[in-house]
């Protein structure tokens, strides 16, 4: 009798198929955490280019609570741009997660 050498082929099992579900919900959470992070990252860059840009452009001679003011409108809506894009993301990988977990969406 020869022995075979063909690889047999296994059929996912539901719970190979949780697994691969999981690693992807799990990836996809990272991916959203890494966006968030990069976003978060380009509006202080954005920020900080504005100040310079305010500071340059507002001579010194102009009142000081002036640029403050100026500034810190920046600041709130970099903060509140920041927070949706954070909220907004969430939501997503949420949505995402859930629709790729098995039998959420399927109806008997």
């Amino acid at each position: 009798m020869t022995e075979s050498t063909a690889k047999k082929t296994v059929a996912p099992t539901e719970s190979t198929e949780r697994k691969t579900v999981v690693e992807r919900a799990s990836d996809l959470s990272d991916e959203v955490r890494e966006s968030a992070e990069t976003g978060l990252q380009t509006a202080r860059e954005a920020v900080r280019t504005f100040v310079d840009t305010v500071e340059e452009a507002v001579p010194a001679l102009v009142d000081p609570s002036l640029r403050k003011k100026v500034v810190d409108a920046a600041l709130d809506m970099a903060r509140t741009l920041g927070t949706a894009q954070s909220e907004f993301l969430r939501s997503a990988a949420r949505s995402a997660s859930e629709s790729l977990t098995p039998g959420r969406h399927t109806t008997e």
